[in-house]
């Protein structure tokens, strides 16, 4: 079956009585079994190779409905639930390293995923070393005999750089390293990780999985090499998420495919119309033949989703602060990935990069939504006049 198909399909073991379509929530912190032999078959589904007690946290229906569609989604061998984005992604790390250890992170990762390196893992004892999100092959000169992880994320948080992945993971196994994919921008749907490479793959569901800026919730999927591990770190920090939050992103991926594809059309229409704009310097948007990265986009990706960057020409704070708070079909926040518009200005000139600085002039993120393309870039073009204008002096 398409992936679309196994979407709206699976997920569904544990149906309720009377059978319902979605399933019900289901609330509790302790489970029964019907006879010790049921018990021990179901702790066998969990334990991951050692016998561990079989709380609600483990084998409630909603989650491992969402573990499954995790899978079908991604690919992999199991997946592992945590309450949100971040919290996936530290636990993925903490899958790989041990005190004493060497990590690759991409200079253009998420930012608390940079945190998280610099801060608590050197509290532990891994040394993390930022690396440039184009260096493909070139990656083995950083090596060393105690490298035991890869980081990547593709495209690039901000400035959507997209990674060789397939040529990273290439020297990683080669030098006994994993590798770790945060496949947030495009998911399973657009980019199938684990066949260019990828050990573990993070999915922040918070974003186009729930796809209605209403959870915070995210998963890690593993491959059969290395879902002990995984397996041991989600259960050892006590990682889980709630019913209610599960619930609502198994009913969001049953529409994840339509979705996506509807913000992959709007956004490439409004990208290609961004680009020609006077007031626009670029867009950094890797589906545009113009984009560094297309080349690559183009070999290993199967779609583009709704966000991406534009570059202004040079203009003062003030013309953009006009162009943003002007916008009325635009919200400005973070995050992304739900059914309405966002703008954000981004600020990473400030910090945050220590390898690839930004040098450029003011950048900011959109993420399209489900709006109408039309409307959408009315306002948009309405706002970028703002650009340039005389203003008066507040004082």
């Amino acid at each position: 079956m398409k992936v679309s198909t196994r979407l709206v399909q699976k997920g569904r073991k544990a149906r309720s009585r009377p059978g319902t379509v979605n399933l019900p929530v289901t609330r509790a912190s302790t489970v029964t079994f019907e006879s010790v032999a049921d018990m021990e078959a179901v702790q066998k589904r969990f334990d991951a190779g050692e016998p561990i007690p079989t709380y609600g946290m483990m084998n409630m229906p909603l989650r491992v409905a969402f573990e499954e569609l995790m899978v079908e989604l991604e690919g992999g061998y199991r997946a592992a639930t945590f309450p949100t984005g971040l919290a996936a992604n530290a636990a993925a790390i903490l899958a790989c390293v041990s005190a004493g250890d060497h990590v690759l992170v991409s200079d253009s990762v998420y930012v608390p995923v940079r945190r998280f390196c610099t801060r608590t893992l050197a509290r532990f004892g891994v040394d993390t070393t930022f690396y440039d999100p184009t260096i493909g092959a070139g990656i083995a000169g950083l090596m060393r005999p105690n490298t035991r992880l890869v980081y990547v994320e593709s495209p690039g948080s901000h400035t959507f750089e997209v990674q060789d992945i397939p040529a990273i993971a290439k020297v990683a196994h080669e030098r006994g390293a994993a590798v770790i994919n945060d496949n947030a921008w495009a998911t399973g749907i657009f980019y199938r990780a684990f066949d260019h490479g990828a050990d573990l793959v993070v999915q922040p569901a918070t974003k186009y999985p729930s796809g209605h800026s209403d959870v915070l919730l995210g998963a890690v999927i593993a491959n059969e090499a290395w879902w002990p591990r995984l397996h041991q770190v989600a259960f050892d920090l006590g990682q889980t998420a709630s019913p209610d939050d599960l619930f609502l992103a198994v009913r969001g991926m049953r529409t994840l495919d339509a979705r996506l594809r509807r913000h992959e059309k709007s956004a490439l229409e409004i990208a290609t119309k961004l680009q020609a704009h006077p007031k626009v310097k670029r867009v950094l948007y890797p589906a545009l033949e113009s984009d560094p990265g297309h080349a690559i986009w183009k070999r290993d990706y199967l779609g583009a989703s709704g966000l991406f960057g534009i570059e202004l020409v040079d203009c003062p704070k003030a013309d953009v602060d006009a162009f943003v708070d002007g916008l009325e079909r635009f919200a400005l926040g973070y995050s992304w990935g739900g059914f309405d518009s966002l703008i954000v200005p981004q600020n990473i000139w400030k910090g945050g990069r220590s390898v690839r600085p930004w040098t450029g002039g003011p950048l900011l993120r959109i993420s399209i939504g489900l709006e109408d393309p039309g409307d959408l870039w009315d306002d948009l073009a309405h706002g970028l006049q703002e650009i340039g204008q005389p203003r008066r002096n507040a004082g």
